[in-house]
């Protein structure tokens, strides 16, 4: 032990010396267990809390693109919203602000609300769109489940979401009853307007808000439906870059040539999106406090351990061990303890992110309940999306954590006085 002492001053910082006393310190003996309980909690609060930050953080980050992916798909990044006077000449604005740099596509709109019935009845949102336009959009045309949108403008039929088709007991090719408040003017007063249509497409965005509350329609016919005088509601612009919105709206107000009020998505939905990132934000320093308490243990563990081996310490300084060299191996086993959780809960967070929808769907056959209501959520599976950046940030905050709960303990053996320590050893 003398020779290895004195090599360990020979060697410097983190001698081998000090990994092997440290790794015998991990490894307690039977009279030491409390000082190992002590340490498995701690790795198993710092696995916990790292595991559990990136998890939750990768479902918020999964949630947050996913809507946000759905709802720019479903909806115009900007909404150009007639002032003075009516869209009239809605088909010359949107010719002129489809030919700006950087737009995607300008579609002109019909909205209105509408009770849709067969077997049941549902309120709706009734959206008036040309076929040529409805058939470029992805979220759209691209998930068409039953029926087919070739013959959309031909006729009187309508497309509608796989929800709504479920709760009204439809499919492609029945019929369905649309009632709108404003009708036709009799002398008996406005009259609600009831008209039926044929169901040509059903379409699964896997979003239930517009699932099971839009209808869409072609455009004249929503017009003559809602008694508008060949006007639109909007015009609905999608852009190449939904991110850099504030680029786009000169250039979409100047195209226009007419006077008109733009609406971004940003605007249409702060409330929404605010919440979320308020939600994200208060959810990670929550679950932080989970890695701060794993490493407040292992400081109580540490200062336990430096006063079960108080007189082991003695010795090793009687032989000439330095105070620095003290100070490292405390440090290390520590640290051990901290690096081993944080690694081992990265992993727990990796392959639970990977299998999180297949993990819900079991724990949900295990429960028999549904942990993830799309209704809820508006969501149809529970997303998750890792951030490289959030998840080195927890994984360094658990390893800087895990570093700083050993500097005391370790500190407070290094200036442990080595005749005090023998004669209470004694």
């Amino acid at each position: 032990m003398d020779e290895t002492v004195m090599d360990a001053r020979q060697a410097g910082a983190f001698a081998p010396f000090e990994w092997m006393l440290s790794a015998r310190y991990l490894r307690a003996r039977r009279k030491e267990g409390f000082v190992s309980v002590i340490a498995g909690f701690s790795f198993l609060g710092i696995m916990l809390g790292v595991a559990t930050l990136i998890i939750v953080m990768a479902v918020m980050n999964g949630f947050r693109a996913e809507l946000l992916g759905k709802i720019l798909g479903f909806n115009g990044h900007l909404v150009a919203q007639p002032l003075e006077t009516p869209l009239t000449d809605w088909k010359d604005v949107a010719e002129r602000i489809s030919q700006v740099e950087g737009v995607r596509l300008a579609v002109p709109v019909v909205d209105g609300p509408a009770l849709a019935s067969s077997s049941n009845a549902s309120g709706v949102l009734l959206r008036g769109i040309r076929a040529e336009d409805l058939n470029r959009l992805p979220s759209i045309a691209g998930d068409i489940k039953h029926g087919s949108l070739d013959r959309f403008d031909e006729g009187q039929g309508v497309a509608i979401g796989q929800g709504l088709a479920d709760q009204l007991s439809v499919q492609a090719g029945d019929g369905i009853t649309l009632v709108a408040q404003r009708g036709a003017v009799t002398p008996m007063g406005v009259m609600p307007r009831v008209k039926k249509y044929r169901v040509t497409a059903v379409f699964e965005i896997g979003m239930s808000e517009y699932d099971s509350g839009v209808i869409f329609m072609p455009i004249a016919e929503a017009q003559a439906f809602f008694n508008r005088n060949q006007d639109v509601t909007a015009i609905e612009v999608f852009t190449a870059n939904p991110d850099r919105i504030d680029l786009f709206r000169r250039s979409v107000a100047d195209a226009a040539g007419r006077p008109i009020f733009l609406v971004d998505w940003r605007q249409r939905n702060a409330t929404f999106f605010g919440a979320l990132e308020v939600e994200r934000n208060v959810m990670f320093l929550i679950l932080s406090l989970i890695v701060l308490v794993a490493a407040l243990n292992i400081v109580s563990g540490l200062i336990m351990l430096v006063k079960d081996k108080g007189s082991d310490i003695a010795i090793l300084r009687t032989m000439g061990a330095s105070q620095g060299a003290i100070m490292r191996t405390f440090m290390i086993t520590g640290a051990s303890i901290g690096v081993a959780g944080t690694l081992v809960g990265f992993v727990v967070g990796l392959l639970v992110c990977t299998n999180i929808e297949s993990i819900r769907q079991f724990m949900s056959w295990l429960t028999r309940t549904d942990l993830f209501p799309p209704k809820l959520y508006f969501l149809s599976k529970l997303p998750a999306e890792l951030d490289l950046v959030e998840t080195a940030a927890v994984v360094i905050m658990a390893l800087t954590l895990s570093f700083l709960a050993t500097l005391y303990p370790s500190w407070r053996a290094a200036r442990l006085d080595p005749v005090e320590a023998l004669r209470q050893g004694g």
